[in-house]
Parts: structure tokens; sequence; C-alpha cells
């Protein structure tokens, strides 16, 4: 398994962990109920956060090569590699078009 694929499956994994104390923190900094001094604070817990652990941190890669770019997402292979398993018939429904 290459490095990138599994960076970005422990950025995944810690995303899943991170997400409800996360919640909590954005709850707190966006209610203007509470006071500004908690509001504040919760802005710096957020701050202190791992860069890791925010979902719009995560980058969409193909499963077997690593690749960012040509993604198709519903299988989550870049465009050639979705190619050759189409062809090779490993992608059930999926079939070459044909006019």
């Amino acid at each position: 398994m290459k490095a990138k694929i599994y960076r970005s499956l422990i950025a995944r994994r810690m995303v899943g962990e991170k997400e409800p104390e996360l919640m909590v923190w954005r709850y707190l900094a966006r209610n203007t109920e509470f006071p500004s001094r908690v509001r504040m604070q919760a802005q710096l817990a957020m701050g202190r956060q791992d860069r890791r652990v925010f979902p719009s941190r995560i980058r969409t890669l193909c499963k077997e090569t690593g690749k960012g770019r040509g993604i198709m997402t519903d299988w989550g292979l870049c465009k050639f590699q979705f190619r050759m398993k189409a062809l090779d018939g490993e992608l059930p429904g999926v079939q070459k078009s044909s006019w």
C-alpha cells in the first residue's frame, strides 16, 4: 500500500473519531446565546486541534494508485483504473458503451 493511501486512511479515521468533539466546539463558538468569552475559548480550542481532524482537509484519492485527480467517486478509482477494471469485468453493473 502506498504511503499516500495509508495517510489518507489515517486522516479519515481521525476525522471520524474527533467529529463529535468538533461539533461541540462548533456549537459553542457559533451560538450567540453564550457569553463572548465562552465563544472565544471554543474558537481557540478548535484552532488548537490537529489540522487532520477537519473534514474539509480530506482529499479523495484513488484506492489503487493514490492519484488525486480524475476520481470516479462512486467507485473510488481514478479514470484509468476504472476503465481497466470495467474492461476486466471486475465492476458489477458496468459495461462498455456502444453507439
